[in-house]
C-alpha cells in the first residue's frame, strides 16, 4: 500500500512538472512572439530569420555534436525533410510578415487553429481515420477562422492571408513531423533553422541593416528564447501525456493579448474574441476526440519555431 502510494504520489509530481514545463514553454514562445514583433519594426523579416538562426545555434549546437555526422547530414526521407524545411521557414516568415501589420493576439489565434488544420490533412496525407465528430468539430473551428478572417473584398488584408498561410504552413509542417518521426528532434530542429538561415541570408543581401547592439543582442536572444521553450516542450512530453499538455497551448492566446496589450496597446475585437473562442472550442474538442479513440500525438502541442 506504502509502496503503491508513492509511486502514485511520484506519478502525479512528474505530470505535475511537466505541466509547469508546458505553461512555461508557452510563455517563452508568447515573449518570443513579441519580441519578433518588436524587432521586425526596426528590422527586415530576413534580417530576424538570419541572426535568430545564429542565435538558436547556440543552444542547438551541444545538442548537433551529440548527433551521428550521417544523421545530420544524410536524414532519412532527404525530399520530405527538405519539404518540411521549406514549410517551416515559410511559416517564421509568414508569421513575422503578418505581426508588421496584425495585432499580436490576431496573429496567435490563426495558429491556434494549427490543431484542426493538422487534424484535416491527418486524414488526406497520412490514412488516419476521422470520425464525424472531429469533422464537425473541424468545419466549427473554420467557422471560427471565418469569423476573424471576415472575408471580403474590402476586409481580407495580405497581413491575414500572411497569418492563415502561415498557420497552414505550420500544420502542414507537423504532420511531416510525424512522418519524419523516426528523426531526432534536434536533427529536425538543425536542419529547420538552417532553412531559416540559409533563406534570411539571401534575403539579408537586398535588406541588411547593421544593429547597434542591443538590436544585435535583441535578434540573437530571439533564437535562443524560441530554442529553450522546444527544450521545455520536449521535455514535458517525457514527465506527461501528450493528451494533458495539448489543450495548454492555447494559453499562447492569453499570453498574446496580455502582451499585446502591455507592448503595443492592442484592444482584441469582438469579432477577434469570438473567433478564438469558436476555434478554440473546436480545437478542444478534436484533442478530447483523439484522447477517446487514441493517444494525442506528441507533434499535436508542439508550436512554430517564431
Amino acid at each position: 500500500m506504502a509502496s503503491g502510494a508513492v509511486s502514485a504520489s511520484r506519478t502525479t509530481g512528474l505530470v505535475t512538472a511537466g505541466i509547469l514545463l508546458m505553461l512555461l514553454a508557452d510563455f517563452l514562445f508568447a515573449l518570443n512572439d513579441a519580441m519578433g514583433k518588436w524587432l521586425v519594426a526596426s528590422f527586415s523579416v530576413g534580417q530576424l530569420l538570419l541572426v535568430r538562426s545564429v542565435g538558436a545555434f547556440v543552444v542547438l549546437s551541444p545538442m548537433l555534436a551529440r548527433q551521428p555526422a550521417a544523421a545530420l547530414l544524410r536524414p532519412a526521407q532527404p525530399g520530405l525533410q527538405l519539404l518540411r524545411v521549406v514549410l517551416a521557414t515559410a511559416d517564421t516568415a509568414l508569421f513575422y510578415a503578418a505581426v508588421v501589420y496584425l495585432p499580436l493576439a490576431d496573429v496567435m489565434t490563426f495558429y491556434m487553429a494549427g490543431p484542426i488544420w493538422v487534424a484535416a490533412m491527418s486524414h488526406f496525407c497520412l490514412g488516419e481515420r476521422v470520425g464525424w465528430r472531429r469533422w464537425l468539430a473541424i468545419a466549427v473551428g473554420f467557422v471560427g477562422v471565418l469569423v476573424i478572417l471576415r472575408p471580403s473584398s474590402a476586409s481580407l488584408s495580405p497581413a491575414s492571408l500572411f497569418a492563415l498561410l502561415g498557420s497552414l504552413s505550420f500544420s502542414a509542417a507537423l504532420v511531416l513531423n510525424r512522418v519524419l518521426r523516426d528523426t531526432s528532434d534536434a536533427v529536425l530542429v538543425g536542419w529547420q533553422t538552417t532553412g531559416a538561415l540559409l533563406t534570411g541570408a539571401v534575403w539579408c543581401l537586398w535588406t541588411w541593416r547593421t544593429p547597434d547592439a542591443l538590436g544585435l543582442g535583441s535578434l540573437l536572444l530571439l533564437g535562443v528564447v524560441a530554442c529553450c521553450g522546444h527544450l521545455l516542450i520536449a521535455r514535458s512530453l517525457k514527465l506527461a501525456p501528450a493528451s494533458t499538455l495539448a489543450p495548454l497551448q492555447y494559453t499562447l492566446l492569453l499570453w498574446g493579448v496580455v502582451f499585446g496589450y502591455a507592448f503595443f496597446g492592442d484592444v482584441p475585437g469582438v469579432r477577434m474574441l469570438v473567433g478564438s473562442a469558436i476555434i478554440v472550442v473546436a480545437g478542444l474538442f478534436i484533442f478530447h476526440r483523439q484522447a477517446v479513440v487514441a493517444e494525442v500525438p506528441e507533434e499535436a502541442v508542439k508550436v512554430p519555431l517564431v
